[in-house]
């Protein structure tokens, strides 16, 4: 049974940092891809940055810059290091688990995917 536990969200001042964590259990989260999504009010679900099996790594324009998506296969966890915040970025933060070995952006995720629970990231200005 796959299981994403999130955390690591809160409210922070705009220019801030945070660094989301999603812990993976019943799958092997490096064979995989994994991302990180937000859905703000109103909004679509959008994809942030997504991270593939190869290390593949892709990222919606406006985090380029500002946001690290990384994978620690010891501890089977992805992280979302974001940095510079702008209130902007305030959603609903969700990890995801697409089981596909390849990925470049959130496609796969549209076919298949698990998610976590949602960690809320609030900028304040």
């Amino acid at each position: 049974q796959v299981q994403l536990v999130e955390s690591g969200g809160g409210s922070v001042l705009s220019g801030g940092s945070l660094r989301l964590s999603c812990a993976a259990s019943g799958t092997t989260a490096s064979s995989y891809c994994m991302g990180w999504f937000r859905q703000a009010p109103g909004k679509e679900r959008e994809g942030v940055a997504t991270i593939d099996a190869h290390g593949r790594t892709n990222y919606t324009e406006s985090a380029k810059g500002r946001f690290t998506i990384s994978r620690d296969n010891a501890e089977n966890t992805l992280y979302l290091q974001m940095n510079s915040l702008k209130p902007e970025d305030t959603a609903m933060y969700y990890c995801a688990i697409s089981p596909y070995a390849y990925c470049s952006g959130s496609f796969s995720f549209k076919l298949r995917a698990y998610w976590g629970q949602g960690t809320q990231v609030t900028v304040s200005s």
